[in-house]
């Protein structure tokens, strides 16, 4: 009875178009009423509790960090390297938007900041070369979703502060996972580019490319600093967040002087913005989060879960079937703040490691920001390209195929997580 007082009023609540954070928030309530254990002092107290928290500090400063790239030139000139050293080759543009993909994903850790950036950069420079603009804009969606998966990566730190796993592990863990995910959209636009009638870029000189390699080598230092500072323990992930908002900062006023002092104010503002939304998910979660464990929900579906228990591959396979459906219809961060609590103490019980699931737990909802009907990445693209859903939809669904097929294949051999990150530790 209380899972399906849990979902019905959750689902119920999403149905007439209340924002997510006051459907977590009432999903908790409704639960305090079932169990005859209401008490608006513990709802505002978890309200509190769930944004003071350390950890999530790192979250606004990696949204500041994001925009002020985008706003100082960091994240184009990452794009003019790519273009430099892999635009000439046939097919050469998409290869770019791979290989920025890969970049700036190690930079701001935001699948929405690094699509917009990507879309905007890169759309008008494929369709002006002759690229179908459906196939370039699917190209684009499915490489942004590599955002939350390289480090740093805003998803982690939430299911790391949600599910009480270690964010520095859940970092190191998603480096692979991330580069698997290039390297598939490397081999799959080497099959749907062929054929393409396209102009191809002018192949630049070594000269060019080093003076590329000049201007661009203060943005590649940035993923450096925080992956080399994560690993020696020099710093926190929170405080790691800090070092590549200041840096971004710094890099942006004092070497490419292409932030002016009079646009900072709408760049704190929007970072301002997105986070308190961010924060007031997290928040809201916390209360739900809280009945979720004293109605001991958990128990209740691993007992309905039991045949599987003892089979963690199947386990694991359910659950990410599970998520890559709840991700057609929710968000990446309301689906880690909702399920991140009710999957992690099964994944315990069932001796699956947790930076592992943690890591799958952020790739199937990954997948999610480019499946219809949500898609909020692929709505980016579409907004940007002036296309329409469909015909993104058809330009992406080579790219999701990949992705499902390294999902299987990161499900029946988990070692390809596990095994790097003890490595990378």
């Amino acid at each position: 009875m209380t899972i399906v007082i849990f979902l019905a009023v959750l689902f119920a609540c999403m149905a007439l178009g209340m924002p997510v954070a006051f459907a977590l928030m009432l999903t908790g309530i409704a639960l305090m009423f079932h169990l005859d254990f209401f008490d608006a002092q513990l709802v505002a107290q978890n309200l509190l509790s769930g944004a003071d928290n350390f950890p999530l500090m790192a979250v606004p400063f990696f949204i500041l960090a994001g925009e002020l790239m985008n706003a100082g030139g960091i994240s184009r000139r990452i794009i003019n390297l790519a273009v430099a050293f892999v635009g000439h080759i046939p097919g050469g543009l998409g290869f770019v938007a791979i290989a920025a993909s890969v970049l700036l994903a190690s930079l701001s850790g935001s699948a929405i900041a690094d699509t917009a950036a990507l879309a905007t950069l890169l759309i008008p420079m494929m369709r002006d070369h002759g690229y179908p603009v459906e196939r370039a804009s699917g190209l684009i969606a499915s490489g942004g979703i590599i955002a939350p998966i390289i480090p740093p990566s805003m998803p982690f730190i939430i299911f790391g502060v949600t599910t009480n796993t270690s964010i520095t592990a859940l970092f190191l863990a998603g480096i692979v996972p991330g580069l698997l995910m290039g390297v598939g959209l490397v081999l799959t636009w080497l099959l749907v580019s062929r054929g393409m009638n396209v102009t191809p870029q002018p192949k630049q000189s070594w000269a060019q490319r080093r003076y590329a390699l000049r201007d661009g080598v203060w943005a590649l230092m940035l993923p450096v600093i925080i992956i080399g500072g994560l690993k020696f323990g020099i710093f926190t992930p929170t405080e790691a967040a800090v070092v590549a908002a200041m840096y971004s900062l710094l890099v942006s006023l004092l070497v490419y002087r292409e932030l002016k002092l009079s646009v900072l104010q709408p760049v704190f503002v929007h970072a301002a913005r997105t986070t308190a939304t961010v924060m007031f998910l997290c928040a809201a979660a916390l209360v739900s989060s809280y009945m979720i464990t004293l109605a001991d929900l958990p128990a209740q579906i691993a007992e309905m879960l039991g045949p599987l228990m003892e089979q963690p591959r199947l386990l694991m396979a359910a659950m990410m079937v599970l998520l890559l459906v709840v991700g057609i219809v929710m968000d990446l961060t309301p689906t880690i703040l909702v399920l991140g609590p009710v999957m992690m103490p099964l994944v315990q019980q069932a001796g699956i490691d947790a930076t592992y699931f943690g890591v799958m737990f952020v790739l199937v909802g990954s997948i999610g920001l480019i499946t219809p009907p949500v898609c909020t990445v692929l709505n980016v693209v579409c907004g940007v390209a002036k296309i329409s859903m469909e015909s993104a939809t058809r330009g992406v669904w080579p790219f999701l195929l990949t992705y499902l097929l390294l999902l299987s294949l990161l499900v029946a051999v988990p070692e390809v997580v596990t095994v790097p990150a003890q490595f990378f530790r």
